[in-house]
């Protein structure tokens, strides 16, 4: 069952927000956690910020792209379409935090509009299945 794939996928966009959370945590000076926020504007190495700017982008993509999902797959998007867009989506994403971090500001927008352009083609695909 095909579909499973991209639930799978749904799982896994949940949890690259927390993956790019503990990059950030374990650079820079050690990680203070009774004040994380006043501990994240101290720090000087500039992949700190990047990997937590990744965290708080992988939390904005989430939501639209786990609604494509379940939307395209209620419409009867075929499973297999559904499933290749959810992983080229999670490819995508895991990129676009590897390059936000290491500082690749070309390659890190591709592979957000990469991932955009997944979540948008499972959207549309829904309503035209529905239409």
């Amino acid at each position: 069952m095909p579909i499973s794939i991209a639930y799978w996928c749904v799982l896994i966009a949940a949890a690259l927000p927390y993956v790019w959370t503990v990059v950030a945590k374990s650079r820079g000076e050690r990680y203070d956690n009774r004040d994380p926020r006043a501990w994240l504007a101290r720090q000087t190495d500039p992949r700190v910020s990047r990997a937590n700017a990744a965290q708080m982008n992988a939390f904005e993509a989430f939501p639209a792209f786990a609604a494509g999902v379940i939307l395209a797959h209620l419409a009867g998007v075929p499973d297999a379409r559904v499933s290749l867009l959810a992983v080229v989506f999670i490819v995508a994403r895991i990129l676009h935090g590897a390059f936000y971090v290491a500082g690749v500001p070309l390659a890190r927008s591709g592979s957000w509009f990469i991932g955009i352009a997944c979540v948008f083609a499972l959207l549309a695909q829904a309503a035209m299945s529905v239409a």
